[in-house]
């Protein structure tokens, strides 16, 4: 019983390895496609400041301050 308990365990922690090894290589992946010089990062970056605007520019038109979660009554 013991050593079946110690084969699902084992099994469980591989698994676990094998998962953080996968995103560690994502992780990776992504800083070098993020930092380096082909434009992708200054893209994302331009990507996330419009989103902010265009969200802040929906805050004023709606007549909020832009400070709280719930609308002005």
């Amino acid at each position: 019983m013991l050593q079946r308990i110690a084969k699902i365990w084992s099994e469980k922690g591989q698994g676990i390895v094998e998962y953080a090894l996968i995103l560690a290589f994502v992780v990776a992946i992504a800083v070098v496609a993020l930092k380096s010089d082909s434009g992708i990062g200054q893209k994302i970056q331009n990507l996330f400041d419009n989103t902010g605007t265009k969200i802040e520019q929906a805050g004023q038109n709606v007549g909020g301050t832009g400070g709280g979660s719930t609308p002005n009554q």
